[in-house]
Formats: structure tokens, C-alpha cells, sequence
């Protein structure tokens, strides 16, 4: 980050600036464990711990100050600036500090596919630009301001991921990152127990444009059922893309999936380019849409996008593809939803292989709509032509009614150790598995285990 001065930080966060010193912050950090020389520290109360008790080892590791919501026993005033609540004060210094920085901002929300998306858009911007994109799972409210506290007058593009799992979350999100450009990718079911509706999915993440300005442009998937209505009316630009909308902007043709690639035209508004993307599904077909729609509407060439999209890497546990020992795993439970789940088992059905083994675990954050999101994942696996499908978890018993007599071997396991001995038994030589759960499951455990019954 660059440095501020203590005085300018008081200012941004409404503090008398006269009663600081001119010392300099370089450093930004909720973690105490990162404190020392040049470091601001903000005292966030969590709920396991509550920061403040960790400030007096802060100021005595050589920090500058502490950003308390109370004051704190034996500690100068000049080492505590005092706010009202210090996520608030967090997200408003980021977003006073992410306003020096007058470059191009991606900001990026939707349902399913979001870190997808946010990687391809990167490597399609850093084929023209430095570009910072969101690391891990830092799309939330902390997240966020902990991005923007990276960048420095080195980057010349930023790429924002925005997380939420109700309303006011993404306002307050954009309002800190300002997007120059928005993308909603689409609108699913995740989180709708929080929000009621996929309608009242599709309010949440349109508050993306509260922090936009009106000339802003917004990308959306074309095909998805309810974006096209969604954003009639707005101000901004719309950049729609997709497969099927004829009138996309940014369209994907002639498309061919083979065990390691999408090879597809991309058509964008009358001009042709043929793209090798190194990720199977078409969903990454639709997620490298808007990535090359992105870099068009920033200035990235046709030929750099396309060199992008080839040199896109899976991050993570989100589908990435592993043989061994003539096996093949899609590793892609980093998360789930049914949206997911259904892309991936596509996935699977497309695998050129012998036999097509779903493992597939319970999906959180449904609420009352969970029976029936199961149910239909475990239809959509007969659908696609799963040879076994293991079910582990509570709501995974869906999975198993579901699929009915679909699916010609279903078992259901409550444990991830007892699957795991079973599937170890039944792989062979020419079998594709896919792993596939919400992240509470830890499904990456039953990785492991299949690679270690392969060693």
C-alpha cells in the first residue's frame, strides 16, 4: 500500500486530525499477529475474541494506532482513534483510500461462478495492465477492504469479487471498491434462505450499481431467466452475454468440448475469434464470455483476451481436473449450489471415460428450498447418465430419493470415512469421479482419500 499519514486517516474516519502526529501507516490489518513498525490496527470484535483486547500488544509491537470503538485502559489518546463501530470504519478508510487510484475497477457478484469469472477477467486484463484481482475468499466485508489496502500506484486495473448472503451487503461493498465496470454473472439459489426469493437474489445483487456511476457499464449472462428483465430500466450501459440470446453483444458459437478444453467462436458485436479455453463446461463457456467482453470494454485487444482466456488456470478446489493411476478427479468442492452441482455433473457426463462416479454432499444455505434442490441435483445425476452415485450428510438423502432408480448403483454414507473405504473399493482404471459439496462438508477430504487408494 502507499503510506498515509495518521492525520490523514483521522480526517477520512472523522476525527479531529490535530490531535494525531504526522506518522506513517503502511500497513493495514485486523490481525494482531501482523502488527508492528508503520502498521494501523482496527479492533474488530469477532465472535470468538474481541480485538480490543489485543491493542495494548499492538502499540507495544511499534504500531501507529489502534481504530477502537471504545477506549482502552492505559492507553495514550493519540494511539486510539475512537469510531462508532470499526467495520463500518474499515470499509469507509478503504474506500477513501481505493479513490486515490484512478484506474479501471472491475466489480464482479453473482450467484454461482463468481471466483470463475473474477479469474478469468484477471488474466484477460494482465495481458494489457498490472491487475490486482481478490485473493482466496476475500469478497465479503473484510475481505474487500483488505484488497483495496493492496493496491499501490504500480497496478493499473483492479478486479473486485463481491460476496453477500443478504441485503446491504453488496451496497456497501461497491460503495467501497467505486466499480468503473459491474458483472453480475448470474442468478441462482444461493443464499436464499436469507433472501426468500431468487427475486430477492436478483435485488441483492443489482445494489452493485448503487456504487457505480451511471455511466458505468454493467456485463450480464443474457440466458440467465431473470437478468435480462432485471436491469431494464437502469441507467447504465448493458453489456449482455451468452450462448443462446441472439442478440448478445458477446456470443459464444460453434462449441466443442473435448476431456481438457472448451474450443469455441466468440462473437463479439459482428467480429470473430476463436478461443481454446483450458476448463471444460459450458458455464466456463459463459464465464469466458464476459471475461472477453470485460477486456474489450477496457481496452484489451481481441488477440490479448483470447491469450488470456488460454492461459486461465482453475484456482482452488473449483473444478480442477487430476488423473492418476488411470482415474480421473474433479476436484470441485470448494462449494455448491444446485446450479453448480448441475454444471459440474454435466461436466461429468461429457468425461470421455469408462464409468461416471458422483460423489456428491449435502448443500448448505438453502433453507426451506434444500429438499427440493436435492431432489433435483439427484435427478439431474440420472439425467446425466452417473453410474454411481455416493451420497454423504443429512440433506444428501435427497440425492438418493431423487435419483430414483435413475442411477444403477446409490448409496448414502454418514460419514466422509465410511465412503471413502467404499469408494476405494469399487475405482478402477477408466472411471471419472467428481467431488462435488458445499465447503462446510470438507469434501476435500474424500480427495485424499481417493488418492491415497491410488498411490
Amino acid at each position: 500500500m502507499e503510506t498515509m499519514t495518521l492525520r490523514e486517516v483521522a480526517a477520512a474516519l472523522g476525527a479531529n486530525p490535530a490531535a494525531y502526529a504526522d506518522a506513517g501507516v503502511t500497513n493495514i490489518t485486523i490481525d494482531s499477529r501482523e502488527a508492528g513498525e508503520g502498521t494501523l490496527f482496527f479492533a474488530i470484535k469477532g465472535d470468538r475474541f474481541d480485538a480490543h483486547d489485543f491493542v495494548p500488544d499492538v502499540i507495544a509491537k511499534g504500531a501507529v494506532a489502534a481504530v477502537c470503538s471504545r477506549p482502552i485502559e492505559g492507553m495514550p489518546s493519540e494511539k486510539l482513534l475512537l469510531v462508532d463501530d470499526t467495520r463500518r470504519a474499515f470499509l469507509a478508510l478503504a474506500k477513501y483510500y481505493r479513490a486515490k487510484f484512478a484506474i479501471p475497477v472491475v466489480g464482479l457478484t453473482g450467484s454461482v461462478g463468481k471466483t470463475t469469472t473474477k479469474e478469468m477477467v484477471a488474466a484477460v486484463l494482465s495481458q494489457k495492465f498490472k491487475t490486482l484481482a481478490t485473493q482466496g475468499n476475500f469478497n465479503n466485508e473484510i475481505g474487500l477492504p483488505k484488497m483495496c489496502f493492496r493496491l499501490d500506484s504500480s497496478f493499473e486495473a483492479a478486479v473486485f469479487e463481491m460476496g453477500m448472503s443478504g441485503f446491504g451487503e453488496i451496497s456497501r461493498l461497491t460503495d467501497t471498491a467505486r466499480p468503473t465496470v459491474g458483472i453480475i454473472t448470474n442468478i441462482g439459489v444461493c443464499h436464499i434462505e436469507m433472501l426468500g426469493s431468487r427475486e430477492g437474489i436478483l435485488r441483492a445483487k443489482m445494489e452493485i450499481l448503487e456504487g457505480m456511476d451511471a455511466n458505468a457499464p454493467l456485463i450480464i449472462n443474457g440466458d440467465n431467466d431473470l437478468l435480462p428483465e432485471g436491469v431494464k430500466g437502469i441507467p447504465n450501459p448493458v453489456i449482455v452475454c451468452g450462448v443462446d440470446c441472439e442478440n448478445a453483444d458477446c456470443r459464444a458459437e460453434e462449441i466443442q468440448q473435448s476431456s481438457e478444453a472448451m474450443r469455441f467462436v466468440i462473437n463479439w458485436r459482428g467480429a470473430r475469434y476463436p478461443v481454446t479455453l483450458p476448463a471444460v463446461g459450458i458455464h466456463n463457456v459463459y464465464n469466458a464470455c464476459i471475461a472477453f467482453a470485460c477486456g474489450m470494454l477496457l481496452g484489451v485487444s481481441p488477440e490479448q483476451a483470447v491469450r488470456g482466456l488460454s492461459v486461465y488456470v482453475p484456482t482452488g478446489m473449483r473444478q480442477k481436473i487430476v488423473r492418476k493411476g488411470g482415474v480421473t478427479v474433479i476436484e470441485d468442492c470448494y462449494n455448491a449450489s444446485p446450479d453448480s452441482i448441475k454444471a459440474s455433473l454435466r461436466v461429468l457426463r461429457d468425461m470421455d471415460c469408462q464409468r461416471r462416479i458422483a460423489v456428491l454432499g449435502d448443500m448448505k444455505e438453502l433453507g426451506s428450498y434444500s429438499r427440493t434442490a436435492h431432489l433435483a441435483c439427484g435427478k439431474a445425476a440420472g439425467d446425466c447418465g452417473v453410474d454411481v452415485l455416493l451420497a454423504v450428510g443429512d440433506e444428501a438423502k435427497g440425492y438418493v430419493e431423487g435419483a430414483g432408480n435413475t442411477v444403477p448403483r446409490v448409496e448414502h454414507f454418514d460419514d466422509k470415512q465410511a465412503l471413502v473405504q467404499a469408494l476405494s473399493e469399487m475405482l478402477h482404471e477408466g472411471d471419472a469421479v467428481l467431488v462435488k459439496a458445499s465447503r462446510a462438508m470438507k469434501l476435500e477430504e474424500v480427495i485424499a482419500g481417493i488418492y491415497a487408494s491410488l498411490d
